[in-house]
């Protein structure tokens, strides 16, 4: 045989026992160690990946470009940093007092620690920070600054002011996944449905004479739904709503409040309750969950609920959902059972591997959503 052949064999036989390992059934104690090891590979792939974007302070996405300031408060905490994601205002306006807008983000806030960036929008546009192809963009921004500022992906923050607070109306529902709480600072909701802030601390500041497009009405309006829906469900939906009297739009910085509140809070990528409702922009995956996108359209509602090592669906808007889990939220080694409505759509044992730690993590780009086993159910 020659050399050029062995070596062939070599690699084929070499892939297919990464491949029969890949698949084989893992113990929990040998599921947290591989994860442990995929997520310090993944590391360092993605630290030469985003090497551009720490050299440029600019996140870029096809045609589109999202430059960053960053600027670093006290020593990191023993888990790692924190990131603070602030958003300027502005909006349909010329590029050149959407660039003074920026400037004034950048030394807007001051957190006690942590790594505070503030990232120049890619549009001129009054929807500017939640446009649907954002999204991609600000979670390479987290990448980022988790790779090179050892950020903790547990504790990240959003905020934004007036056209930079439409932005956190939006993207914190949107992506509450992502966050360990949001402030929204004198910005206007819109039509946002505020059910997906369930498992995320959120902040309303607007001054009490901010009166245009509403923004004081509908905000206090908003605020009181967050009370309703803390009263529905006391085991979610922490915030707090502040609407200043005698305030207008700019607030004399008293909504700097926000961040020590935030600050003492961190994301629960676990929650044992999830409820997503579909945005401008529709996302294939929400905590432990992950639905079709094909089925998905604005506005689209699922609901799930762990209890025990049973795991509830409500929903009327999608024929299946996949379910990614680890040992936190159930215990792998017993049944697993999934229902939906009065149906049970799933019995049985579910086998850790190393093959869903792996795509997981890709699909994610998020250490803390690296799950060792799923399900697909049909509903």
């Amino acid at each position: 045989m020659t050399k050029c052949n062995l070596i062939s064999c070599t690699a084929i036989l070499l892939s297919m026992a990464l491949g029969l390992n890949a698949h084989a059934q893992l113990n929990h104690a040998d599921a947290d160690n591989a994860r442990l090891r995929i997520i310090s590979e993944w590391r360092a792939q993605q630290a030469e990946k985003l090497k551009t974007n720490i050299e440029t302070h600019c996140i870029t996405q096809g045609e589109l470009r999202m430059p960053f300031d960053v600027k670093i408060f006290a020593s990191a905490a023993a888990d790692g940093r924190s990131l603070w994601i602030s958003l300027h205002g502005g909006g349909n306006a010329p590029k050149a007092l959407n660039d003074s807008q920026w400037e004034n983000q950048k030394v807007l806030y001051q957190p006690a620690e942590g790594v505070y960036v503030a990232p120049r929008a890619p549009w001129d546009d009054w929807d500017m920070w939640f446009k649907p192809q954002i999204d991609p963009m600000y979670e390479e921004l987290i990448r980022t600054c988790v790779i090179y500022y050892n950020v903790n992906p547990d504790r990240v923050y959003l905020l934004g002011y007036s056209a930079g607070g439409d932005g956190v109306w939006r993207m914190a529902p949107r992506m509450a996944d992502h966050w360990a709480a949001a402030s929204m600072m004198a910005g206007h909701p819109g039509d946002v449905d505020m059910r997906p802030l369930r498992n995320l601390p959120f902040m309303i500041w607007c001054g009490g004479n901010d009166a245009a497009y509403d923004r004081n009405r509908i905000d206090a309006e908003r605020g009181r739904q967050m009370d309703s829906l803390r009263r529905s469900d006391p085991e979610g939906y922490i915030h707090e709503t502040h609407i200043l009297p005698g305030k207008p739009h700019w607030m004399d910085l008293e909504d700097k409040a926000a961040l020590p509140w935030m600050a003492q809070y961190h994301r629960n990528p676990y929650p044992t309750t999830i409820v997503w409702v579909q945005g401008d922009r529709m996302r294939p995956l929400f905590y432990w969950l992950g639905v079709s996108t094909s089925e998905a359209k604005k506005g689209s509602y699922i609901k799930a609920t762990v209890k025990g090592n049973t795991i509830t669906i409500d929903t009327d808007d999608y024929t299946q959902a996949t379910l990614y889990l680890n040992d936190t939220l159930v215990n792998l080694d017993k049944t697993v059972t999934v229902r939906h409505g009065r149906k049970t759509v799933f019995k049985g044992k579910l086998t850790r591997t190393e093959g869903n730690l792996r795509s997981s993590l890709t699909e994610r780009g998020d250490p803390s959503y690296c799950f060792p086993a799923k399900v697909t159910v049909q509903l």
